[in-house]
């Protein structure tokens, strides 16, 4: 299968603390989409920590491999100690399901799920087509490709986000402060649900 072209990205990006994983995440589309699947109610590191626990458990991150492995025996990875995330076998069964789109719709090369998206429009829509990436994962998504992947199809002025996502994220501090940010605005969030349930 020819390589598909992408554009340069960065060499690390800066998520977990450890410099392997961050590198992991940059350089390799899959692991940066398996971490995006396991950004959920654990911590930024933590999520992004996991597509470098998960190939050193099972040798690679091929998504034909992954998606074809036995769901028990790809559980068990995820919940051998420590755990690559809070709830092991949802997210397991996540990540196969991911793994299974992008081998079957996109050849096992995630990066083609943007490289060939003609819009940025069509780039959100493919974004928010894989298992996983509901709307708030797609907004984070496209930043990281436009701001730190220089991912820009026509149009991708429209589909990125006004707001700080962690495509913003380029230094150990950024990650300070946008956490920081992210629980303020969750807060905010839940002030006015209050607020609203009191009128």
């Amino acid at each position: 299968m020819a390589s598909v072209s992408r554009p340069a990205g960065p060499a690390s990006l800066p998520w977990t603390g450890d410099a392997r994983a961050d590198q992991l995440i940059a350089s390799d589309p899959t692991a940066l989409l398996i971490g995006f699947v396991l950004d959920q109610q654990v911590t930024v590191q933590k999520a992004f920590a996991g597509p470098l626990a998960l190939q050193q458990r099972l040798g690679h991150l091929d998504p034909g491999r992954i998606a074809a492995m036995d769901p028990a025996e790809l559980a068990a990875a995820f919940r051998e100690k420590p755990a690559i995330h809070r709830f092991p076998g949802t997210m397991s069964e996540r990540v196969q399901a991911l793994c299974t789109v992008l081998a079957d719709r996109f050849g096992g090369d995630a990066s083609r799920v943007w490289t060939e998206a003609t819009s940025g429009e069509e780039l959100a829509k493919r974004l928010g087509s894989l298992p996983g990436i509901g709307d708030m994962k797609v907004r984070s998504l496209v930043a990281t490709l436009v701001k730190q992947f220089g991912v820009k199809p026509p149009g991708w002025e429209a589909v990125l986000p006004g707001h700080p996502t962690l495509g913003d994220v380029d230094s150990a501090q950024a990650l300070v402060e946008y956490q920081a940010a992210k629980r303020e605005h969750k807060r905010q969030v839940r002030e006015q649900r209050e607020r609203k349930d009191r009128a």
